[in-house]
């Protein structure tokens, strides 16, 4: 059969197999799915039903768990040099009792969600849909500047629904055979290891999850030799843990789920790699997925393991700042 039903998978999404879905654009690439001048990407998967779905079956008891790192922890998690926060806290004329505060900071520099905007595909110079560097920086022909791609886009309807956890970092410390494994290296969390995670928990993946995994990367940075972490925070090329990066890895991704975070710099190992481009380049501008980086997963880890239940509801709203790049999740896990 030839037809274009025919060629679609699960969920009825074309099928892996078929990515890029164009011969000319970039590998894995699913650019035209949504249509052109679509800025939500997989979020798109987030559909009012699944929300709802979301809503009714994971809002059981009402306790809610920020995600947010506190601003201003980027002292201990800052890294690529990023402009730290900086708060300046400003005092009206008396006899007005009253105060102002400025914020400054660098929207990547703690807590964050990647927009389609930040990592394009290196070779190809393309971020989502075919936007170029040209497109971001330069005016268009009646002046204004360009707001195509922000993260705005994000914040105007949520990333919402269904989360999961898979707390790697638990599951490791139940183990007694698996090989060493260091959050502060360029380590790598396979992907049947994070099945075999999801397994033991008892936590079943559903399609449109927002998934979560807590790699014992801010253990490590938190309650690490102070010497030996500001060593390594502070290095030119910082390596990090985190998920492989695989084909078979990309297929699970795209049959599954809607957005990726964890509690590191990166979310996929860095810098090393199994594939000619990193998973940042294929999830971001070749899927218009969402990455989360460097999540405070741990309140929500230990409730987790209390209550035997590593599945709840995401509402995470970013800032709206038009044409941005990146934003502070501003993100709850309620159960």
């Amino acid at each position: 059969m030839t037809s274009e039903a025919a060629r679609l998978g699960a969920n009825g999404l074309p099928r892996f197999e078929d990515l890029p879905l164009r011969k000319q654009d970039p590998p894995y690439s699913a650019w035209g799915l949504y249509g052109p001048k679509d800025e939500l990407g997989t979020l798109n998967r987030l559909t009012d039903e699944n929300v709802v779905a979301a809503a009714r079956a994971e809002i059981q008891t009402g306790r809610r768990f920020c995600l947010d790192h506190p601003m201003g922890l980027e002292s201990k998690m800052n890294f690529f040099h990023r402009a730290k926060f900086h708060q300046q806290i400003v005092r009206a004329p008396e006899p007005i009792m009253c105060n102002d505060d400025i914020w400054t900071f660098n929207s990547q520099s703690g807590s964050q969600w990647d927009g389609l905007r930040h990592f394009a595909y290196q070779k190809e110079a393309q971020f989502y849909n075919g936007i170029t560097m040209r497109d971001i920086h330069e005016p268009d022909a009646q002046g204004q500047r360009s707001i195509c791609n922000g993260i705005h886009a994000f914040s105007e309807r949520g990333i919402v629904g269904r989360g999961i956890l898979l707390d790697y970092h638990e599951w490791r410390l139940k183990q007694t055979s698996l090989r060493p494994f260091s959050p502060l290296q360029s380590d790598e969390i396979s992907l049947a290891e994070l099945k075999q995670v999801a397994q033991d928990q008892g936590t079943k993946i559903q399609f449109g999850d927002i998934l979560l995994v807590r790699s014992g990367f801010t253990q490590a940075v938190q309650h690490g030799d102070p010497a030996v972490v500001d060593t390594y925070r502070t290095a030119p090329d910082p390596a990090f843990c985190g998920v492989e990066q695989t084909e078979d890895v990309l297929r699970w991704i795209w049959e599954n789920l809607s957005a990726v975070a964890g509690d590191h710099p990166t979310f996929e190992v860095w810098p090393e790699t199994a594939l000619d481009y990193k998973l940042h380049e294929i999830l971001l501008s070749g899927w218009g997925m969402p990455i989360g980086e460097l999540f405070n997963l741990e309140v929500l880890a230990a409730h987790g393991k209390e209550v035997g239940r590593y599945s709840f509801f995401i509402s995470s709203e970013p800032c709206r700042v038009v044409g941005g790049i990146a934003s502070p999740p501003n993100i709850l896990a309620i159960f």
